[in-house]
């Protein structure tokens, strides 16, 4: 079985960023590009199931310029097989995004489809359930747990009332929390057989011709600075604060 697990380079997340002089966009000239973690964490699962024996090839894809090739080099570094390499913007509307993986979903026919649960620049989190809608594929959110057995995928999800555990068969999207899998270290000589790894490119315009968008920034402002905290000695103290200072209590 292929395992097809996309990726996206974004901001590293340890970079704080402020907005551009002009209020038009977010100021990442110089900053520190990364993969999204979320979709690291979505490799290091699709490896480990092919170490385990539960998938035979690991395959990543990312959309965006040129740099992009050196997001995909980590991944094959923590152990994909191979890399699509889709030349486009480095900005796309989540609509967009998946429509262009569907595309290549339909030439590479996985039999799972691994992301993130959301990218850490935009926070959308709308591509995997998209595009197992335009695949016609069942679709598994915020996994924090995963097996494979078969044909069958079975996903355990956290949330506000416990965990949740949820099956379907494959082929399916899952996308990846926080917890599913910690990311291996990349070590320099692994890097380096990762640049003999095979990197196919692909046009976005040739996949998803015709592609507009349908948002545009009005305006990006840095967030008002926050004052100082105070520190109290004691819970009286806190309470006496809150009850007559800020009259909360």
């Amino acid at each position: 079985m292929k395992i097809l697990v996309a990726v996206k380079r974004v901001v590293d997340y340890n970079v704080k960023v402020h907005a551009l002089a002009d209020h038009s966009d977010v100021d990442i000239a110089s900053a520190k590009m990364s993969m999204n973690p979320f979709d690291e964490i979505a490799v290091e699962m699709a490896v480990r199931l092919r170490e385990a024996g539960k998938a035979d090839e690991v395959v990543v894809v990312s959309i965006g310029p040129d740099k992009t090739v050196d997001t995909l080099r980590v991944a094959m570094a923590m152990g994909a097989d191979r890399a699509v390499h889709v030349n486009g913007p480095a900005r796309l509307e989540p609509i967009a995004v998946a429509k262009i993986l569907a595309e290549v979903c339909r030439r590479e026919a996985p039999g799972l489809i691994l992301m993130g649960k959301q990218a850490v620049d935009n926070d959308a989190g709308q591509v995997p359930q998209m595009l197992s809608a335009m695949l016609d594929m069942p679709v598994a959110i915020n996994a924090s747990a995963l097996e494979l057995e078969g044909s069958r995928v079975t996903v355990l999800r956290e949330t506000d009332s416990g965990l949740l555990r949820v099956a379907a068969d494959l082929p399916a999207v899952v996308s990846a929390d926080l917890r599913l899998a910690e990311p291996r270290y990349v070590t320099l000589p692994k890097m380096m057989k990762a640049k003999k790894k095979p990197v196919e490119t692909l046009e976005a315009e040739a996949l998803a011709p015709g592609l507009t968008e349908s948002l545009s920034i009005v305006e990006v402002i840095d967030p008002p600075a926050r004052a100082a905290g105070v520190k109290l000695d004691n819970v009286d103290a806190l309470i006496d604060v809150l009850r007559n200072k800020l009259k909360v209590l």
